[in-house]
């Protein structure tokens, strides 16, 4: 199974670093796992709903740049289905058993995801009504990717 991550912006911060370094390579033995960075658009705070929908268009451009065709995307979004582990766990083995092999999680910037790639994924999940950095998701993200595979293999962690 091929997992990507594909994300907008630079990852800055060392503590987020080195936890997705240490999920990834936990992941290693189980599957090929890519994280994509994508430049975020350079913005002003204070922006126009206009000026808004126009840098999330330019920042999905980026990130719909790399999806393949073959890939299930599953786009992260405050309005996505509440998955628990374990539900997260057996749709990334339905989807390695009878979909695709190839699924590919993105996380959009401060602005959230274009409509473009909301179209592209056919499936939204959600860690929850909250808002959450971004960046931080990723380490969140990765660290779910690996329980998943250890569910799935029935080998401890997951407690």
């Amino acid at each position: 199974m091929f997992i990507q991550m594909i994300s907008v912006g630079k990852l800055k911060e060392k503590y987020l670093t080195l936890g997705i370094a240490e999920y990834a390579k936990r992941l290693t033995p189980y599957l090929k796992f890519q994280m994509i960075e994508v430049a975020d658009e350079k913005a002003p705070d204070s922006l126009s709903i206009a000026e808004i929908v126009q840098v999330k268009a330019r920042e999905g451009e980026r990130i719909l740049a790399h999806i393949k065709s073959e890939a299930h995307v599953i786009a992260l979004a405050i309005d996505g289905k509440l998955w628990s582990s374990e539900e997260l766990a057996a749709e990334i083995d339905r989807l390695g058993t009878y979909g695709t092999s190839h699924v590919v999680f993105v996380i959009g910037g401060s602005h959230g995801l274009s409509d473009d790639v909301m179209h592209r994924a056919q499936q939204r999940m959600s860690f929850g009504r909250m808002t959450l950095p971004h960046q931080l998701m990723r380490l969140v993200l990765t660290e779910q990717i690996y329980r998943a595979v250890k569910i799935n293999r029935g080998e401890p962690y997951h407690k």
